[in-house]
């Protein structure tokens, strides 16, 4: 059985990598939502793991990011869609062992990255 929950946090960033006189060299800023699943089988209480736990885990990492520069932030120096997602399965990881995938949304590009454990 699968549990997900999702934050929204709102950052910016510049990507060098993409050379000189591209867009995404200069600081922009992206609405993101991110989607945490955990997978198990629930326990004698019903549950994969306690809501308010997760949801707590996830209030952490959403005032890492939310208005942030994504570039400041330890491990995020190259802040692209799918180094973000890991990040967060970084952070994550540790505290949930039941953590199943991270996804990481730009709605309104059409874009995500999902990360499901070591590939």
């Amino acid at each position: 059985m699968k549990l997900s929950c999702e934050f929204n946090f709102d950052a910016a960033h510049k990507l060098a990598h993409y050379g000189e006189g591209h867009p995404n060299t200069r600081m922009h800023g992206h609405s993101f939502r991110a989607r945490v699943s955990v997978q198990g089988v629930p326990d004698e209480h019903g549950q994969i793991i306690a809501l308010d736990v997760l949801q707590n885990h996830l209030t952490t990492i959403r005032k890492q990011l939310d208005h942030a520069t994504l570039n400041d932030i330890a491990g995020l120096e190259n802040p692209t869609l799918e180094n973000i997602c890991y990040w967060v399965w970084q952070q994550l990881h540790p505290l949930v062992p039941q953590l199943a995938s991270v996804e990481v949304f730009r709605d309104s590009l059409g874009q995500s990255c999902l990360y499901e454990g070591d590939v």
